[in-house]
This record gives structure tokens, C-alpha cells and sequence, in this order.
């Protein structure tokens, strides 16, 4: 047991995890429902900048647009052609639902990346929460519009007679692991670029591998930033294709 602890204690002097853990506001070390945390701040202050930016930033209306109304503007176009893409102009009623999802996404991502941060989305509860929220509504929305024909999402009736039950039972395994790769997808690649950083940065203070441990963090940084959209833009794709599938089930 003494060895144990001490090979313990001359092991990393860094822990790149440590930075996802949950941790109260106002101190304690116990976490309940109703317990402030750094998860709870930053994903508050997530929602913060979008009212900044789609509410205060776009008020004044002008015909020639500022910088932060032309931001909110993109935005809104570049989700609102996405709905109207992929799921036609009778997904565009769940508009108002999907871009709240980019943005809340797309701002928590972004604002992990400054220093002293902390990533909600990198917690796979935060994630499953929002793939949990859209299975269950595109599911319920699917038999509300459609009522048992909905089934048909799972029969592919283009198939020959004796492989039609293999590809619904596939099909239907394939529908109920959604919520799982939809969360992971997101958390994971966060988690992932974050730590990644964390290592590089452990490395910096060495002298011999200062510069790379540097050049390394930059580069990696700059490929989080793209992440940041990236993994947004990804989350709400797929959100408007499984819309697309509730609203016209038929294989």
C-alpha cells in the first residue's frame, strides 16, 4: 500500500482530466441538483452572450448593419437555410428550437476556449441532455404528424421480402443509438482538444521543449476554433435530419 501511494505520488505532476471535473461556485465539495457550479456559470454566461448578441446586438434594425448584427444575421440565415434544406418549409416552425441549439452549442464551445474556462459541453450530461431532448421530441413529433405510419422509418420497403425484418430490426437499433452518438460526437471532441492542450501546456515549462510544447499549443488551439463551429454545426445538421425523419418517415 506505501508503495502504491508512493509510486502515486512520482507520477504525473499534471492531470489533464482535472480540468472537466465539476466544482461548486461557493465551495464544499459535494454536488447536488440545485448546487451552483463552474458548469452552471458558464453555460449561464453562454446564454448571456446569445441574448447579447441576437437581442441587444440586433435592436436597432438598421438597414446598413453594424458588426454584431451582421454576425446575428449570418447566423440566422446560415441555420435557417439549413432547416429549410434539409427538412423543407415545414421544418422551418422548429426554426426558433434548432438555432437556440447552435447558438447555446456554438458560444459554450467558444468561450471554453479562454483561459481559465470551463467547458459545459465537454460533460457528457450536458451533451445527452440536448440529444435526449431532440430524440424524444422528433420521436413524439413523428407519431404526432404521422401516427403509426411513422413505423415506417424502419421498413424499407424498397428491400427484397426476406430482408425487409433483418433491416427494421437494424434500422430500429440504429434509431435508439442516435441520442448516444449525438452526445459522445460532441463531448468527446471537446474533451479530446482540450486535454490535448493541457499535455502540450505541461511541457512548456521545460526549456528544451519550450518552443515545440509553444508551436504545438498554437496549432492546436487554431484547430479548436475551427472545432468550435465545426461540432455545432454538425450537432444541429443532424438535428434537422432527424427532423426531416419525423416529418416524412417514408424510406
Amino acid at each position: 500500500m506505501t508503495m502504491a501511494t508512493e509510486e502515486h505520488s512520482e507520477g504525473l505532476v499534471f492531470h489533464p482530466m482535472d480540468q472537466f471535473t465539476v466544482k461548486p461556485l461557493f465551495g464544499g465539495t459535494d454536488v447536488h441538483w440545485y448546487t451552483p457550479t463552474n458548469a452552471t456559470l458558464w453555460m449561464g454566461l453562454a446564454a448571456l452572450c446569445i441574448i447579447g448578441l441576437l437581442v441587444f446586438g440586433t435592436r436597432g434594425r438598421a438597414i446598413i448593419p453594424n458588426r454584431i448584427q451582421s454576425i446575428a444575421e449570418l447566423m440566422y440565415g446560415m441555420v435557417r437555410k439549413m432547416v429549410e434544406d434539409i427538412t423543407g418549409k415545414e421544418g422551418l416552425k422548429y426554426f426558433p428550437y434548432i438555432m437556440t441549439l447552435f447558438c447555446f452549442i456554438l458560444f459554450a464551445n467558444a468561450l471554453a476556449l479562454l483561459p481559465m474556462s470551463f467547458s459545459p459541453t465537454s460533460q457528457i450530461a450536458v451533451t445527452a441532455v440536448l440529444a435526449l431532448l431532440v430524440f424524444v421530441g422528433v420521436t413524439v413529433l413523428g407519431f404526432v404528424k404521422n401516427g403509426t405510419h411513422f413505423l415506417g422509418l424502419f421498413w424499407v420497403s424498397s428491400a427484397p421480402a426476406l430482408m425487409r425484418p433483418v433491416l427494421a430490426v437494424i434500422e430500429l437499433i440504429s434509431y435508439f443509438v442516435r441520442p448516444v452518438s449525438h452526445s459522445i460526437r460532441l463531448a468527446g471532441n471537446i474533451m479530446a482538444g482540450h486535454a490535448v492542450m493541457k499535455v502540450f501546456a505541461a511541457f512548456a515549462g521545460a526549456a528544451l521543449l519550450a518552443p515545440v510544447s509553444i508551436l504545438a499549443i498554437v496549432g492546436v488551439y487554431a484547430l479548436e476554433v475551427l472545432v468550435v463551429t465545426i461540432q455545432a454545426y454538425v450537432f444541429t445538421i443532424l438535428t434537422c435530419v432527424y427532423l426531416k425523419d419525423a416529418l416524412h418517415p417514408s424510406h
